[in-house]
């Protein structure tokens, strides 16, 4: 059952990013080849400049060991993962970088720098992660928030978690994009509570959130992307059928759901963390080199963006 096909960044992704300027990125601990073939990939297709912060030494033998020369790049040595998302932190607030790049390190480490209340990159706004699936061959685009950062949000956390991923549309050009609000039925009930939940987020939502995305639930998935589904359910919504963003109720279903799209239909996931005052390009060791450029197009354009809004 799983898929052959070989996953490719979306073309009109890339092209989008290509035509901004590049973006000067901060590679968190670099010192890995991993990490330093994500920025090559990035840098070659000319929407970021690099700076590599790590530990010197093991940066210059992981691009000894995948032959790119680095000796235009700055470089900013740092002593251990800690030091290294601190002083990438720092890059934002100096002004020497533009957005980040997760390197070898753990995605706690990088989200406390973030969140540090003295010295991280703090904005009033929840963070949350989105992706962005695109299957080879097939032209929509579906996006999957929170799937990563979330475990359990509450109606406040989902309120950041649907501005941030209408921001994100908004940067890619979707001017009023279909968010459904995910669960396993269309009918509110106490004995499930993502359904209640998309009642309450509904409730919470602002004229301006309204006037920004289309936003519709509670839905179950079929409901969400089947127009002949959502037909035969009789659900009156432009979102039903439609749906551009799948918001979650809980990590354990936005998870599943990207891996399914991954490993069944040969989907490119390109991820972006929200909230903090740039975006952050979170690559996986299992992500395809598809994937991590697609997440450095995505981030870049969405950099962009916020730097325009602000």
């Amino acid at each position: 059952m799983l898929s052959h096909l070989t996953p490719v960044c979306p073309p009109q992704l890339l092209k989008q990013a290509q035509a901004l300027p590049a973006m000067t990125t901060a590679v968190v601990n670099a010192g890995s080849e991993l990490a330093l073939e994500s920025a090559k990939l990035a840098f070659e297709a000319g929407i970021i400049v690099p700076v590599l912060v790590g530990d010197e030494t093991a940066i210059h033998a992981a691009a000894k060991a995948i032959d790119w020369s680095i000796s235009r790049f700055k470089l900013i040595a740092s002593n251990g993962e800690e030091d290294a998302a601190e002083k990438a932190v720092q890059c934002i607030h100096q002004g020497t970088a533009q957005l980040l790049m997760k390197g070898n390190v753990h995605t706690d480490v990088l989200i406390r720098a973030l969140l540090n209340k003295q010295h991280g990159l703090r904005t009033g706004e929840r963070l949350s992660h989105l992706f962005h699936m695109s299957v080879p061959g097939n032209s929509r685009v579906l996006c999957i928030t929170d799937a990563v950062v979330n475990v359990l949000p509450d109606t406040k956390t989902q309120l950041s978690i649907l501005r941030g991923a209408t921001d994100v549309m908004h940067a890619l050009g979707n001017a009023k994009p279909k968010i459904a609000l995910l669960s396993a039925t269309e009918v509110v009930t106490q004995a499930m509570p993502s359904s209640s939940n998309a009642k309450e987020l509904l409730g919470a939502m602002l004229e301006q959130d309204h006037l920004a995305a289309e936003v519709f639930g509670p839905l179950a998935f079929d409901g969400a992307v089947s127009p002949e589904a959502a037909r035969l359910k009789g659900i009156d919504s432009p979102v039903a059928g439609y749906a551009d963003v799948l918001l979650v109720p809980n990590i354990e279903t936005g998870n599943a759901i990207f891996k399914q799209m991954v490993y069944f239909n040969g989907a490119t996931a390109a991820g972006v963390l929200m909230g903090a005052r740039v975006p952050v390009m979170l690559t996986s060791r299992a992500d395809p080199p598809a994937a991590r450029l697609a997440s450095a197009a995505l981030a870049v354009i969405y950099a962009h963006y916020l730097s325009q809004k602000s």
